[in-house]
Formats: C-alpha cells, structure tokens, sequence
C-alpha cells in the first residue's frame, strides 16, 4: 500500500504529541533548491524555508558535498575532547562577519535557544547581574529561559505556568500599531523605576527584525537610543541574529544595518543550510567570562554542521547571494504593493531585505487584525501548491521566507498564486 498524507498523518497522532504542531498536513518526501515533493508526488513551491532555515535552497548540491565529505572523516569526537578544525574555522569566519571593530570570539552549538540560553549566560557571568529585558512580541525559543523571553504565551507557553524570573518586558517600537520609540525606551526606563534597577540588569535582548512577532523592524534611532541606554548603565545588548542571519535580510547579519554593534550576537537557522548549527558570537573578552566546562555540549558544534556551515559562507559568496536577496526583496515588494493597492485587507507590506511580512486587517482598520483571512489564504495557497506560514502576535501576519535561490519564474509563480487566494476571499 502506497504511503499517502492522510495515513502518515493518522501514524504522526498516533505516535506523535499533539503540542508538536505542524502548519500544512502534508509529509515531504524530497525536494530541491525551492521545491518540496510531497509521499503522493504533489510539488510544491517553499515560501517558507524550514522558517528561515533554507536560505540557500533544499539541498545544495555545495553543501551536501561538503557533508558527504566530511562524513567520510568523522562525525562525532565531542569538541571537548577531541577538537576538530572545521569547528575552529566556522568561528574564525563568524568572528569576521559579526559587526564590530573588536577581538571576538564564538561559541558553537545546536540549536537556537541553546544560542539564547548561553547567551544569558554569558552576560550573566560577565558582568555579575541576573536580570534580562526582552520586548513584546519577542520570539526567542521554546526552552524555559527562553520562554521567558519570548513575549506570546499561546502556544509556547500556555498551561506550563510562570516562567523563569528575572525576566521584564518592555514595548517593541511600531509605529503601524502606536508605539514609537518614544514609547518603547519609556518602558524600558519605567523597569528601572518600578521592577529593577539598572545595575541588576545584565543584558537587553532584541531581534533585529521581530519573526514570530510579525517582521516589524525597528528604526535605527530606536536602536542607537537603545545602545546609548546599554552604554550608560553598563548592560550588555545581545543581538538574537537566529532568524535574521545568514543573509536574509541583505547583508549577512541585520545588525549591519541597523547603524550600531551589539555586545553577543546569537545565529542559527540558515547558517547551516538544514544541518542542526547555532552559536553565539561576541566581544572577546565577555565570551571568556565562564571557566571551562562552563559552555558546550555533547553535540555542540558538530562536524556535520561546521563542514555545511562553511559550505553556506562559500555559496554566499560565489552565488552573490547578498545581492540576490535584495533582488529577490525587490521584486516581491513591489508586487506585494500592488496587490495592497487591490485589495483592501492587506494593510501592510513590509520587511528588511527577503524577510517579508503581509499584515492582514479587516477593511483596512489597524486595531482590527484578521486572523481568519490569514488562516484562509494559507490553507488556499497550499491546494494551489504554495507553502506559507503565518505569524504575529494576533495570527494576521503572512510571512515569505523564500528561498534565496529561488529562480524568478518561481517567485512569480508564487505570487500568482497568493494573488488567487486574495482574489478569493
């Protein structure tokens, strides 16, 4: 009997908890660059990448070389006790792409809220202090500290009961729904008044570009108020680069162009190409505030993901994929503008780069966000044969995640097909 969706569904709840959620009832089987073969044969076109892990496509031909090879050498020794050198390289390459003029140094591991848990960890131990400020609307991981990071309790953590301490929320800066950065460094000064005092505050984390939360991106002038606020009381700005790396948003980390450096830069997703890689990348001296033994893990930085890792820089650099990317950013923009020009439940069109968010309200009212909408042109899409995910706080967010080796005929052919699924509603 030919294995299809609907049986290997029925297996997966069978065998699987419910709380692994799963967006589109559909089992891959294979695929390539920006098309994904379903069990029964059906393509699709990916808009999604894994959630901003594909930058450079299902499979690279560059990067499964790279990993074929390297496991013909060794797959496993632990860093810890037996080195290896592709680990070392990775670092070397990262500590260069990492924005700032100074000595840095990087830490491997798997995934990334491990990123985010050593990276508290490491600001923790550097300068002596436990409390963390994270900002509404943040996604930082599943893991408990990171949990209480991320700033939405449906799903993540709903039912688990309070999170780890220690943890204050400030207003992330969005001008569509009302916050400016007036607001938003408002809030941060009203922690230090009313929850802690700036000098029990070891670190403020950011996204550069919110994922979960809706791809809003905050101005520059928020995030150099933002610095000047770390530098004046001695807290450390960590950068969660998880979602934002790896070139999705026109340069290789968006901090690049946010006009300031963060203290710890944490990495994951698309920085493998699909191989389990994350990291943590900072100035020298604060990545040397744990004793050894202090950072790592079994699996941390393992060879497989080094060699892809590497593999990936190589793409970006003799596939220009940094100018792809703002290639790729334009051209859905601008057909995404002209699909808001036509209809009236887009309110909103926006990104950094190839990280674009569509923000769906109903008749075009902001404080009204239109989750149902959303949910109907995800579900559309998919019977047409394109894969989308959803974000925001609210559901109301579509977010494109495309390849960015997805050749142009297929991006058209995508947006074609969104364009049919907003035709429809």
């Amino acid at each position: 009997m030919s294995k299809t969706n609907e049986s290997l569904m029925q297996r997966r709840m069978a065998a699987v908890p419910r709380g692994v959620g799963q967006i589109h009832p559909i089992f891959a089987d294979h695929a390539k660059n920006s098309t994904v073969t379903d069990v029964e044969g059906r393509e699709f076109i990916d808009f999604a990448g894994g959630i901003a892990v594909l930058n450079t496509g299902h499979v690279h031909p560059k990067i499964i070389a790279a990993v074929e090879a390297q496991l013909h050498k060794l797959t496993h020794t632990c860093f810890q006790v037996l080195a290896y050198e592709p680990y070392v390289e990775l670092c070397e390459k990262i500590n260069e792409k990492v924005p700032g003029d100074f000595a840095k140094k990087t830490l491997l591991v798997t995934t990334g809220s491990e990123a985010v848990e050593n990276a508290v960890k490491i600001a923790r131990a550097a300068t002596g202090r436990a409390g963390v400020i994270a900002f509404t609307g943040a996604y930082h991981g599943r893991t408990m500290m990171t949990l209480g990071l991320t700033g939405k309790v449906v799903p993540y953590s709903a039912g688990m009961g309070l999170m780890p301490g220690s943890v204050f929320r400030a207003l992330f800066p969005c001008e569509l729904h009302g916050v400016s950065v007036d607001d938003s460094i408002a809030s941060i000064e009203r922690i230090f008044k009313n929850d802690a005092e700036p000098r029990d505050i070891a670190a403020i984390i950011i996204e550069p570009v919110q994922g979960e939360g809706g791809f809003y991106v905050p101005p520059k002038a928020f995030m150099q108020r933002l610095r000047a606020l770390c530098d004046q009381h001695g807290i450390l700005l960590i950068a969660d680069e998880v979602q934002t790396g790896a070139g999705r948003t026109g340069t290789f980390f968006a901090m690049e162009q946010m006009g300031v450096v963060p203290d710890l830069t944490t990495f994951a997703k698309s920085i493998a190409g699909g191989f389990p890689l994350a990291g943590v990348c900072g100035k020298a001296e604060l990545m040397d505030a744990i004793a050894p033994g202090g950072l790592g893990g079994t699996y941390a930085g393992s060879p497989l993901g080094c060699a892809a890792a590497l593999a990936v820089m190589e793409v970006f650099e003799e596939e220009q994929l940094l100018q792809r990317c703002k290639d790729v950013a334009e051209h859905l923009t601008s057909r995404l503008r002209s699909l808001q020009a036509k209809y009236p439940v887009i309110g909103d069109v926006r990104g950094l780069g190839a990280m674009i968010a569509i923000e769906l309200f109903e008749g075009g009212d902001s404080h009204k966000p239109n989750a149902a909408a959303v949910a109907q042109v995800v579900a559309k899409a998919r019977e047409k044969g394109l894969i989308l995910l959803s974000c925001g706080t609210y559901g109301n967010v579509l977010r494109i995640l495309v390849p960015l080796t997805a050749p142009t005929e297929q991006l058209d052919q995508g947006l074609a097909i969104l364009e049919a699924c907003f035709a429809e509603l």
